[in-house]
């Protein structure tokens, strides 16, 4: 037993050493004397790289020796250079201090005085940016003023007499187009983009027109435009009247005397509504209303005419003893001469029904107009009622933080009920002159057939 094991243990130390020598010739040390061979090379190869790294320092260091000499000059003229430059400096300083005191001695009382042109002359700038009168003038006195105005505030340049005479010009020139009236060719942006070539009639510095229509100065483009809605027709056809006018020639003309483009008065004016617009506002029960309206109207005129002729005829059959048929009393008359032979409860009876077929007639489309004037207002409660909903309906979905939200429900709240007493009001009147008529006719009937009744009665 114990020799089999050394058997194993030989067989077992040749195989490491098998091992060991694949290892080494794989250039992997797996030994300390492998690994002690190795440093010593590393050790061996490093100690060359530097020598010959010194090798090339000393063969370079007379060049860089040379290179920081030369370094050291150009330093030492560098500083030389700045200091003729700081002495030079300082020595134009102090010149520059007398130069100004000389300067501002020199100019007095004139630095107030560029500064006030200077003031004016962006002032005028800025004014000028949005006068009707640019479209006219051109856009090249602003760029002269802003360079005048530039040129004052250096206070290294003073300006000129001419550029003088030409800001007094300019101001000069404003004033006088504040109180004038003269038409001239322009270009003007029509409300799809586009621009034509127009006869501008510029009042003033207040408003401009062209064809009959108000325009306003588009600063950015240099170019004036149409509105993008214009005011009353009243207003428009006042503005027509002038674009036609002649020289000489005196002309109303609405004029916006709050701003040079047409300021509060004309922007208020555009943004009323117009009788369509608010019109518009109450949608369906709104046309529903007015059509209704426009129907009660016309009957109660149309009973009005025939009630009128009606009552023309009756009254001509009084004062005639020829009977005509053609008009109820005539017929009512006849009716009573057909039966005066017989008893007076007969007559009676036959009067009073000739009356009653002449009623329908005579009263025929007034209760249509009646009904009309109750509906009308009851309508307008309900438009009320839908605009109220609907404002409330917005309320919950964007709540109270913008007016214009709950603009469109309050307007057809408020429209409607508006709509409503206007169709009731005239409607009601009309009923009533419509009924007094009828009543009247009517009476004069029963009048008539109450007289053929006590005739009768004194007869017998």
């Amino acid at each position: 037993m114990k020799n089999l094991n050394r058997s194993f243990l030989t067989i077992a130390a040749v195989f490491s050493f098998s091992a060991f020598s694949q290892d080494t010739a794989e250039g992997e040390p797996t030994t300390i004397q492998g690994l002690l061979q190795l440093v010593e090379q590393g050790r061996t190869t490093e100690q060359g790289v530097n020598a010959k790294r010194e090798a090339d320092f000393l063969a370079n260091k007379n060049q860089q020796a040379a290179k920081l000499a030369a370094e050291k000059r150009e330093l030492a003229r560098q500083e030389k250079i700045a200091d003729q430059l700081e002495a030079e400096y300082k020595k134009n300083d102090a010149i520059l201090v007398v130069k100004e005191a000389a300067y501002k001695k020199e100019l007095g009382s004139l630095v107030e005085l560029f500064g006030h042109l200077q003031s004016s002359a962006g002032e005028a700038s800025a004014l000028f940016a949005d006068s009707l009168t640019s479209a006219q003038y051109g856009r090249d006195r602003e760029t002269f003023l802003n360079d005048l105005s530039s040129k004052m505030s250096s206070a290294t340049e003073l300006p000129t007499i001419r550029e003088l005479e030409g800001l007094w010009y300019e101001l000069q020139r404003e004033m006088v187009a504040g109180s004038e009236v003269v038409s001239f060719n322009a270009n003007v942006i029509t409300l799809d983009g586009e621009s034509i070539d127009c006869k501008v009639t510029r009042v003033g510095l207040y408003n401009a027109i062209c064809d009959g229509n108000y325009l306003e100065y588009i600063g950015s483009k240099g170019q004036y435009a149409f509105l993008g809605k214009q005011p009353e027709g009243r207003y428009v056809s006042t503005a027509k009247k002038l674009s036609n006018a002649e020289v000489g020639e005196v002309v109303k003309f609405g004029v916006d005397p709050t701003g040079p483009v047409g300021g509060s008065l004309l922007a208020n004016l555009i943004q009323n509504p117009s009788l369509m617009e608010r019109v518009n506002q109450g949608r369906e029960v709104g046309y529903i209303i007015i059509f209704v309206g426009l129907i009660g109207i016309a009957i109660a005129f149309w009973k009005l005419f025939t009630l009128y002729t009606m009552g023309v005829a009756v009254s001509k059959q009084t004062k005639s003893k020829t009977i005509d048929k053609s008009n109820p009393l005539g017929r009512v008359l006849a009716a009573g001469e057909e039966h005066m032979g017989k008893d007076i409860e007969t007559l009676e009876l036959r009067l009073a029904e000739a009356i009653m077929a002449e009623r329908p007639a005579i009263e025929r489309g007034i209760p249509v107009v009646k009904i009309i004037s109750v509906v009308a207002p009851l309508a307008g409660l309900l438009g009320t009622v839908t605009g109220m909903i609907v404002t409330f309906q917005q309320i919950t979905l964007f709540g109270t933080g913008d007016p214009k939200i709950m603009a469109g429900g309050i307007s057809q709240a408020l429209v409607t009920t508006v709509l409503g007493l206007v169709v009731a009001i005239p409607t009601t009147l009309l009923h009533s002159f419509a009924n007094s008529s009828a009543r009247g006719i009517i009476n004069v009937l029963e009048e008539q057939s109450t007289g053929i009744v006590a005739e009768h009665s004194d007869s017998k």
